[in-house]
């Protein structure tokens, strides 16, 4: 997966929206600068000095870094940049006074969180602040059309070396995805480092046979078979629609009914609810297969599949 950094267009946003405010009361409060995580790596540069300087530094489990001629460990983790730069000068005193030194954060690990399942560009995400799950999702482009009606967040324990608080909880919340997506508090909590958040795709229909566009519907909410078929284009001009062939797959085995398109539309019979799985086949007159329509419709989508090599 790649990663994502969040953070720096939302700094932006708020330092220019402050420009040329009145009063200090108008003025947003700047927010807390970052300080250096567990797995964060850190590029370090030695004014005058490359053979002190060092790229790509790894925050190692314990908070702590090595720099050349300095003896025992340096912490890294808990410190902003500027505090982790003053703390290798002043290591470094013995042997050079004043010594400029500049810390810059590479790569953002330490509070990473991944976006799997039916996103739009599902990934890791390295957040530089505070971020709430609905802005998460903003940056991966929303959810996709597969996905169903809940968000799932998997939140392992985890001991932050920063803090004095007690060990995170181990946690699985689920959330409706349409309360998240209108921003309600309890549907929109902030993510923390190391989260997994997936949206499950939504269970699926089929409708095939003779229809304009044989295809698989996500059942993101209740559907008929009137208009599943009506979402697959309808039927084609020799359909036998006075006899829809509707297959169910049940834990107790399949099942088998037909319903009459002609007379639902008359409001003759009930339009029947479709239930996940159910495939709805719309015959023509001369018995095309269900197989081979089922074929048709689920192929396609199936060759378009990445290919991964499990060793």
């Amino acid at each position: 997966m790649k990663y994502k950094v969040i953070g720096t267009a939302f700094i932006f946003v708020i330092l220019t929206t402050t420009v040329g405010a009145q009063s200090p009361a108008m003025v947003a409060p700047q927010p807390e600068r970052y300080r250096i995580g567990v797995g964060d790596v850190l590029d370090i540069r030695v004014y005058n000095r490359p053979q002190l300087s060092r790229d790509a530094v790894r925050v190692e489990g314990n908070g702590m870094i090595r720099m050349p001629l300095i003896d025992g460990e340096i912490q890294a983790a808990c410190k902003t940049e500027g505090e982790l730069a003053q703390e290798i000068s002043t290591r470094y005193a013995r042997y050079y006074r004043n010594l400029p030194v500049d810390v810059f954060i590479k790569e953002y690990h330490a509070r990473e969180v991944a976006l799997i399942g039916a996103v739009n560009e599902q990934g890791r995400y390295q957040m530089q602040r505070h971020i709430r799950l609905l802005e998460l999702l903003t940056f991966a482009k929303g959810p996709s059309d597969k996905a169903g009606q809940t968000i799932n967040i998997v939140r392992a324990p985890r001991q932050d070396i920063c803090s004095t608080d007690s060990q995170t909880s181990e946690a699985f919340i689920t959330l409706k995805l349409n309360d998240t997506l209108r921003g309600a508090e309890n549907a929109n909590p902030f993510v923390e480092p190391g989260d997994i958040v997936t949206i499950p795709e939504a269970e699926q229909i089929y409708v095939v046979g003779n229809v304009y566009s044989p295809k698989s519907l996500p059942l993101k909410e209740p559907i008929t078979v009137s208009r599943a078929i009506a979402m697959a284009g309808g039927p084609l001009r020799d359909s036998k629609t006075d006899r829809v062939h509707i297959v169910r797959q049940s834990a107790t085995g399949k099942s088998e009914m037909y319903v009459n398109l002609s007379a639902i539309a008359r409001k003759k019979e009930d339009d029947l609810l479709l239930q996940p799985n159910d495939i709805v086949e719309v015959p023509e007159s001369t018995g095309k297969s269900l197989i081979r329509s089922l074929l048709g419709a689920v192929a396609p989508s199936v060759a378009q599949m990445p290919v991964r090599v499990i060793p």
